[in-house]
């Protein structure tokens, strides 16, 4: 398992099992190449900077420069995907990037603060079984609203804390504290400005990847057909597109025609018709170890074909791109409907009202029903949300039907058994009490929903490298998570950027002349119902075990299986079902059986007084 970890304050006699970083003390690592790790300063002034930054030195000696000014978002805009670790004099400061690709989580011990990536790693601090030190009602609310920042600082494991998105840890005498270093709502800016700048900010992002080793990526929606042209660019590509023919969608036509004008890609099919969803879930301790749950565990086999295309061809060590996270970043909901409603901007509401109706198929009378609970500020909502939670679970229904909130309770949430709920509707009640002074909670439902969108995205994308890297030693990039790709997105309003009208506007604006024509102005996109029905076909009864009595979630007092079992019933016999919940609890509940076995675990070992001098020196 990769993880970054380090310790302010004085040793504790434990340090963590990994490479520890030369030049910056109380700095740890594992599975780190050394050319993906930097540093740069001098004396009492040193700087770390882990992962995929395209920056050269001397811009390093510079951000390093302005940070300990103050200024930390100087670290936050080269391009890439990267974490920054800053020691100034009795300070450290760790900085991620905006979305979360790289979590920032810390626990305290008398004067000695611990941080990580890894939160597990901090829990295995304490010789406690990760499964034990789970946190009830904080994975209750990732099950149901898939909000990370919703809990404020507390993290999925108890006694951990964890870094909200736009936020840095600074840790000095006083203790260790989240500061902002982003905006809290982006300066305004329109499509023919953010076009370029995405252009640039993108073909940065991939070029940061390109350093030699082998080079794949997806051929399949808009998103990676993006990156794999702009890749190919800079030299040959390994594309891959996963076709099965019960999928009956387009993305392999569009491939076909995209790799007949792109010289550099290499097209391969991969077809393998066992990889459906949920196939070889049966043995949790063989699954790769994860630091939270991720929706692509159900997928595995689906990634296992495409990932062993790419090494037949290349061998391990290569890289892979992805459109993972493009549609979080790209598009938009209609949420800014509800920001438009309540600002009394009844022109464009009413504009974009019938344009999403339209969209939908549904009256806008019955879509201004549903949008009208969310025009209000954030504490509201999540009041109302909360006294929703203290009555029984109605009826289901789908999502997609149910009142918009800024937290909307989804199916999860009527799985939970009432005192679950009750623990949810007094951790929303509690979000509400701060959310005048949190720092984390913006004016605007827009960009409370994209942040937090993005945020998970970003847990669900780092396992699915987490995944690639430990079955077939491949790196996934996911450039569209990227610091700079996001701030010039999150820029553009939602109602220009997600236009009911165009499919991705911006992205079009940005690279057209570049992608071909009929890949950006593409109107359908690729679905994997059929194979995400027959797997629960075929695997019915290993997901229908994971669920039932031996439940882990339901011995947390997460899960009431009766309707779970129900609704995953109707959905192995090809009703409509609650899809998405499914997946959700499926994927927590692999997770939670996956802590039960060692394998992967970080590790802690006892520092010898001679070594803890040599450290010190």
């Amino acid at each position: 398992m990769r993880w970054i970890a380090g310790r302010h304050g004085p040793g504790t006699g434990w340090v963590p099992v990994g490479d520890k970083v030369e030049g910056c003390g109380g700095l740890w690592s594992a599975e780190w190449p050394p050319a993906r790790v930097r540093t740069v300063g001098d004396g009492n002034r040193r700087m770390a900077v882990f992962g995929d930054c395209a920056a050269r030195a001397v811009c390093l000696e510079r951000g390093l420069r302005a940070a300990v000014a103050g200024d930390l978002a100087a670290v936050t805009r080269w391009p890439g995907s990267y974490l920054v670790v800053l020691r100034d004099a009795d300070r450290t400061v760790v900085v991620g990037d905006l979305p979360g690709m790289f979590p920032v989580h810390w626990t305290t011990q008398a004067a000695t603060t611990w941080w990580s990536t890894s939160a597990l790693l901090l829990v295995a601090d304490r010789g406690v079984p990760p499964v034990e030190a789970v946190d009830p009602p904080v994975l209750a609310a990732q099950l149901a609203f898939g909000q990370p920042d919703l809990p404020g600082t507390r993290s999925v494991l108890r006694g951990v804390r964890r870094v909200p998105t736009g936020h840095a840890l600074m840790i000095d005498e006083h203790g260790p504290v989240p500061v902002r270093h982003e905006p809290i709502d982006p300066a305004p800016s329109d499509r023919s400005r953010a076009a370029p700048a995405l252009s640039g900010a993108l073909r940065a992002a991939v070029e940061s990847r390109l350093d030699g080793r082998p080079v794949s990526a997806d051929l399949a929606g808009v998103d990676s057909t993006t990156l794999a042209v702009l890749a190919a660019e800079r030299g040959p590509v390994l594309a891959v597109t996963f076709a099965d023919d019960r999928l009956r969608d387009d993305d392999l036509a569009h491939a076909r025609r995209t790799a007949a004008v792109v010289a550099a890609l290499d097209h391969r099919v991969a077809r393998d018709p066992a990889a459906v969803y949920y196939a070889g879930l049966g043995d949790p301790a063989g699954l790769p170890l994860t630091d939270a749950p991720n929706a692509y565990t159900a997928t595995l086999a689906v990634k296992d074909a495409v990932f062993d295309t790419v090494t037949a061809a290349h061998g391990d060590g290569g890289v892979h791109f992805t459109g993972s996270a493009g549609d979080g970043v790209l598009g938009a909901g209609p949420d800014h409907l509800a920001d438009l409603l309540r600002a009394r901007r009844y022109g464009p509401f009413a504009a974009g009202l019938l344009g999403h109706a339209r969209l939908r198929a549904e009256s806008p009378w019955t879509l201004l029903a549903r949008v009208r609970p969310a025009a209000t500020m954030a504490a509201d909502s999540w009041r109302a949300t909360a006294r929703t939670l203290h009555r029984p679970a109605t009826r289901w229904e789908p999502d997609s039907r149910r009142p918009w909130a800024w937290s909307p309770p989804g199916t999860v949430a009527d799985w939970l058994p009432p005192p679950a709920r009750h623990d949810l509707a007094d951790l929303l009640d509690t979000a509400a009490d701060q959310a005048a002074s949190a720092t984390w909670v913006p004016d605007r439902l827009e960009h409370w929903t994209t942040r937090q969108r993005l945020a998970q995205l970003a847990v669900d994308v780092t396992g699915r490298q987490e995944t690639a890297r430990t079955r077939h030693g491949v790196e996934v990039a996911a450039p569209y998570p990227d610091s700079e790709v996001v701030r010039v997105c999150a820029a553009v309003p939602g109602r220009l950027r997600g236009n009911p009208h165009r499919y991705k506007p911006l992205l079009q604006a940005a690279f057209t002349g570049v992608v071909p024509d009929h890949v950006l102005h593409r109107a359908t996109k690729g679905g994997f119902d059929a194979i995400a029905y027959r797997g629960l076909r075929d695997h019915g009864p290993t997901l229908l075990a994971l669920l039932g009595g031996d439940s882990r979630l339901a011995a947390l007092g997460l899960l009431d299986p009766v309707p779970a079992t129900a609704m995953l019933d109707r959905a192995c016999t090809g009703r409509a079902a609650a899809m998405g919940a499914l997946h959700q609890v499926i994927a927590a509940e692999l997770w939670l059986r996956r802590l039960d076995h060692a394998p992967g675990r970080p590790q802690w070992t006892e520092q010898t007084p001679e070594v803890a001098c040599a450290a010190t020196a």
